[in-house]
C-alpha cells in the first residue's frame, strides 16, 4: 500500500498556482525525460478525472480509453504520444499559465535567441540563473506582453525549479528552448539527423577554417549536405532549405557559432 508520502497531489488544477503544478508534473513525470507517456500518462489521467469528476475511472474499462483519447486530441498538439509540460500546462488557469504565456507570445525562434545573446555573451550555451529575470523581462516585452514585478518574480522562480534540475545556477540553452511553440523549437526539428560530438567536431573543424569560432550561411550549406550524407538521408532541396532557416534562426548577424550548433546537431552534447 502506498505510503502518505507516495499518493499523488490533489490536481484541483482551477485553483493550483504555477510553483503547485511544476510539483504535480515532477510527480508524474516519474522518470525525468521531460514528458508524461505510457503509465505516467493513465496515472496522471486517473488522477485528474478525480479531480475533476471526484470520482475515478477504471483503466481497464472502454469508456477510460475513450476519454483519455479525446484528452490526446485536444492537449497532445504535436501528435506524437506524448504531453509535455507545456501542453499540459494549457489546463492552468491563465494568471497562472507562465508555460503558455510564453508559447503564445514568444512566436519564433529569432526573438528567442535575441535576447538569448544578450545574455549568454561568450556563447558558452548558458546562461546565469540570476541572469535569467532580465532574459524573461527581455522576451515579454518583445512580445508586448503585460506584466508586473511580481508576476515576473514568480516566472523566475518557477522557471528556475523546472530548468536549474542540478542547482548548479546555470540554465542551458537546449533546456531553456522548451519555452518555444513546438513548430519554432529548432532542437526537435533536428533529432532525425543528429551527429555525435567527435563527428561534428570534425566537421565544423573543416569548415571553420580559419578557427575564429563561427561559420557562414554558405559554409552551413556544405556543412549540412555533409551531415545528411553521414546520416545517409534522402534530403530534398525544400527540406534542406527547411533545416537551412532554422538554424539561420540562430546566427548573429549571419555567424553561426559552434556551441550553439553542437546544441542543436549532437545528440550526445553535454552543454
Amino acid at each position: 500500500m502506498a505510503t502518505h508520502a507516495q499518493q499523488p497531489p490533489h490536481l484541483h488544477l482551477a485553483e493550483i498556482t504555477a510553483t503547485q503544478f511544476i510539483d504535480i508534473w515532477k510527480h508524474f513525470d516519474s522518470d525525468g525525460n521531460g514528458y508524461i507517456e505510457g503509465k505516467e500518462l493513465e496515472n496522471f489521467f486517473r488522477e485528474l478525472e478525480l479531480a475533476r469528476r471526484g470520482a475515478g475511472v477504471d483503466p481497464s474499462h472502454a469508456t477510460f480509453r475513450e476519454k483519455m483519447n479525446e484528452f490526446m486530441s485536444s492537449f497532445d498538439k504535436n501528435s506524437d504520444g506524448k504531453i509535455e509540460m507545456s501542453e499540459l500546462a494549457q489546463l492552468l488557469p491563465t494568471e497562472e499559465n507562465f508555460l503558455l504565456c510564453f508559447r503564445e507570445f514568444v512566436g519564433s525562434s529569432s526573438q528567442f535567441m535575441a535576447a538569448w545573446r544578450r545574455y549568454d555573451t561568450d556563447r558558452s550555451g548558458y546562461i546565469e540563473s540570476n541572469e535569467l529575470e532580465g532574459f524573461l523581462s527581455d522576451l515579454l516585452k518583445k512580445a508586448n506582453r503585460n506584466f508586473d514585478d511580481k508576476k515576473l518574480t514568480e516566472y523566475t522562480h518557477t522557471i528556475l525549479k523546472m530548468f536549474d534540475l542540478n542547482g548548479d545556477g546555470k540554465l542551458g540553452l537546449s533546456e531553456m528552448a522548451r519555452l518555444l511553440p513546438v513548430k519554432e523549437n529548432f532542437l526537435l526539428k533536428f533529432e532525425g539527423i543528429r551527429i555525435s560530438v567527435k563527428e561534428f567536431d570534425a566537421l565544423f573543424t573543416f569548415y571553420d577554417k580559419d578557427g575564429n569560432g563561427y561559420i557562414d550561411e554558405q559554409e552551413l550549406d556544405a556543412l549540412l549536405k555533409d551531415l545528411c550524407d553521414k546520416n545517409k538521408m534522402d534530403v530534398d532541396s525544400n527540406e534542406l532549405k527547411g533545416y537551412k532557416k532554422s538554424i539561420m534562426a540562430l546566427s548573429d548577424e549571419g555567424k553561426l557559432y559552434r556551441t550553439e550548433l553542437e546544441i542543436v546537431l549532437c545528440r550526445d552534447s553535454t552543454l
